[in-house]
């Protein structure tokens, strides 16, 4: 089995080459939970939805949420009524948060998915990183804030002084099912607000140190590819490279993925660890995905 950690955007598209690597029965997928909330009366789970749709292949690849081919009129009636809503949610994607929203009342987060994830013939494992209700604040100069409406109402645009997240319990099984894999992928994703939670659930890097694990680098050259991880980055005193992402990880990393144009960092992040290995790792096709999905799982395929 391969474990994934996983946030909503970079990660699932590695996840498209992975599942047409190796079965996608023998793939564990652990995914962020800080960013939940609840918009309009539904509870809204950003990153295991966009996951659950990548695994389905229903995702909206323009967006990297929603559903592809979705309509919006539910969204624009709320608008017309005077009942605007923060986040932009698709009349089939509403559904699939409506049953979850029904579904909370008797069942816990994990319970839940794991009954979307059957109804949408999904067979790999998606695990919400804990059932417990999270959040996740923006520091401004402003003050504090939510993180969507850092994202969404202000587009991500102000100053980034730190970002804080509450600590959580790890989801039932979440702990041994790392314990159980070949292999723990950490998937390029936003290191401080996908990954960072995920890793600092008390258990998580006691496991990481005892398993194999290989991370790939969101950023390349000094931008991510997506999101506002560079401003998080600089929050939490990082540099925003590859080798700041790589830092962050050392402690139990076995092994990091970089791409071509930070080749010349090579050499600087060997001081952190060893096995550096520089390929492709901008996914712009699924020819991109596969192929990176091949170089990570190596050996053991």
């Amino acid at each position: 089995m391969i474990t994934v950690l996983s946030g909503g955007t970079g990660t699932p598209k590695l996840l498209q080459g992975l599942k047409e690597v190796i079965d996608p029965s023998l793939i564990n997928i652990i995914v962020n939970t800080v960013e939940n909330d609840y918009f309009s009366g539904v509870y809204v789970t950003p990153d295991i939805d966009t996951v659950l749709y990548t695994m389905a292949d229903l995702i909206n690849s323009e967006t990297w949420y929603g559903i592809k081919d979705d309509t919006f009129i539910t969204h624009e009636k709320l608008n017309k009524l005077g009942s605007p809503e923060l986040l932009k949610i698709g009349d089939k994607d509403r559904a699939l948060k409506i049953q979850k929203t029904l579904l909370m009342k008797n069942y816990s987060l994990s319970h839940v998915v794991d009954i979307q994830a059957k109804a949408m013939k999904i067979k790999s494992m998606i695990r919400p990183m804990s059932d417990d209700q999270s959040e996740i604040n923006i520091v401004t100069h402003d003050g504090k804030m939510s993180f969507h409406q850092f994202l969404i109402e202000e587009k991500g645009h102000p100053d980034v002084l730190d970002v804080i997240y509450s600590n959580v319990g790890p989801a039932p099984g979440l702990l041994e099912s790392i314990e159980d894999s070949e292999m723990v992928i950490i998937g390029p994703s936003n290191p401080i607000t996908s990954i960072g939670p995920i890793i600092d659930i008390e258990g998580i890097k006691k496991i990481l140190k005892k398993s194999y694990v290989v991370g790939i680098s969101p950023i390349i050259g000094n931008l991510p590819v997506s999101g506002p991880a560079a401003k998080f980055m600089k929050a939490s005193g990082l540099s925003v490279s590859a080798g700041g992402v790589c830092s962050m990880y050392s402690d139990f990393l076995d092994r990091f993925v970089i791409d071509f144009e930070d080749a010349n960092l090579k050499k600087e992040i060997e001081k952190l660890i060893s096995d550096v290995t520089i390929t492709n790792t901008n996914m712009r096709n699924i020819d991109d995905k596969v192929m990176l999905a091949r170089t990570l799982l190596g050996e053991i395929l």
